[in-house]
């Protein structure tokens, strides 16, 4: 069901994605850190939706849809604000890009696959990938507005760079799944199959 409290926490992150893209327009130490706030608490329930779906045995259709749409959503505005407002800027937009680049690759794979009943488990360095992207971008959120003995930006930014270096390599273990289900060839169709369609031609 919608309502179930895993699926509640996974619409919360796209729920919490106007007032995050709205606050980068508030210049303000205050602003920024609830800006990490609700990332932060976006980025837990994305553990726990899925904790509690296997648990109380709530797994749905729905919920697995909407969950990493949900995470695509999030992430992508965040970056988007971030180069947009100059936290993020010069040749570190690439891992930006790329990130968000394997993201939609990922996503029409997937899509792909599932036609084909194929599913794809997440590698614990997908799950790595995620946890230093989630951190980086935790850190670049904050930027300027963090304590002085603190170099955020640069935190923030390096951890981008490791993040978008993982996403090529999990991008890639995604790719050749896909690719190797491309280049099967497809089954044989029996050949009472094709005199049928013939007739009904």
């Amino acid at each position: 069901m919608l309502t179930s409290l895993p699926n509640l926490l996974t619409l919360s992150r796209i729920a919490v994605i106007p007032p995050v893209v709205g606050l980068f327009y508030v210049p303000e130490a205050w602003a920024a850190w609830t800006i990490c706030g609700l990332f932060a608490a976006a980025c837990i329930t994305d553990y726990f939706d899925g904790y509690l779906a296997r648990v109380w045995e709530q797994e749905s259709v729905i919920g697995k849809f909407l969950d990493p749409i949900a995470d695509k959503l999030l992430v992508a505005a965040v970056l988007i604000m971030l180069v947009g407002f100059g936290r993020l800027k010069g040749v570190s937009v690439l891992a930006a890009v790329v990130i968000l680049l394997r993201e939609v690759l990922v996503s029409g794979l997937r899509e792909y696959l599932a036609g084909l009943n194929v599913g794809v488990p997440v590698t614990r360095l997908a799950k790595w990938k995620t946890t230093i992207q989630m951190l980086a971008i935790g850190f670049l959120i904050v930027g300027d507005y963090g304590p002085p003995e603190i170099p955020s930006v640069l935190i923030g930014t390096l951890g981008l760079w490791v993040a978008a270096l993982l996403t090529f390599v999990t991008g890639w273990d995604y790719t050749r799944v896909g690719l190797r289900h491309m280049m099967a060839a497809p089954p044989r169709r029996p050949p009472h199959a094709t005199k049928t369609t013939a007739r009904s031609a």
